[in-house]
């Protein structure tokens, strides 16, 4: 389970933290698709550590590939979010049963406890913006939403607030969460008060938001004892 681990760490650095907006927006450009396939490459042979195993990058590369080219052919919606990570995590467990049932994995990355934790960090506060953000652009055009406040505003709330919740949960005081939802509530809900459209969209979006920190955290928290 370690190898899966590490190789999952991988795919989340590559595709959440070392993929920024202006790759993304490019990534339609053959150079721009190829340096991204090449750092997931780089990454898991780095990651998993085993040197002479340069298979692993290359079985990276090419499903990877494949599975990001079809992406750029279908609508980007929240469903095919979930379903292209889905792909992506299935296929990295059908590499880390390969080689455990070869055993040639001799042994696991020495900094591994602190990967996941830097792993799960990314995966809760940036990777879950993706989601958010596509449910909730979705409710915005089918509602025609005329959304307010500072330019980027509601994506850094969020983000800080699953940061919050991440910490909360790695130092074992997940009460926490519950002050942060009330402080939220008195900031947020009481100006769309009177809104109905708008307070539901606020509380769609907190909740989506709130339940993927903590099933984030606690699923890091159980990845980081394997």
């Amino acid at each position: 389970m370690k190898t899966f681990t590490i190789l999952v760490c991988s795919h989340i650095l590559g595709d959440f933290l070392l993929q920024p907006d202006c790759m993304v927006k490019h990534k339609n450009k053959p150079w721009m698709f190829l340096f991204h396939l090449f750092i997931h490459g780089l990454l898991s042979w780095l990651l998993v550590a085993q040197w002479s195993l340069w298979m692993i990058p290359l079985y990276i590369i090419v499903t990877h590939g494949i599975l990001d080219w079809i992406k750029q052919r279908v609508p980007e919606t929240a469903t095919s979010f979930i379903v292209d990570q889905s792909i992506h995590i299935f296929l990295l467990f059908v590499l880390a049963v390969y080689l455990n049932c070869c055993r040639v994995i001799s042994s696991p990355a020495i900094f591994y406890k602190s990967l996941v934790w830097f792993s799960g960090f990314v995966a809760t506060v940036q990777g879950s913006s993706y989601l958010v953000a596509k449910v909730t652009k979705k409710l915005i055009e089918k509602n025609d939403l005329k959304l307010g406040g500072l330019d980027g505003g509601g994506v850094l709330i969020g983000q800080l607030e699953r940061a919050l919740i991440f910490l909360f949960v790695v130092i074992g005081q997940p009460e926490g969460i519950g002050f942060l939802i009330a402080a939220k509530s008195i900031l947020r809900f009481e100006k769309a008060q009177g809104e109905t459209k708008h307070a539901e969209y606020v509380l769609i979006g907190t909740l989506l938001s709130f339940t993927l920190a903590i099933a984030l955290s606690y699923i890091t928290s159980k990845a980081v004892t394997l």
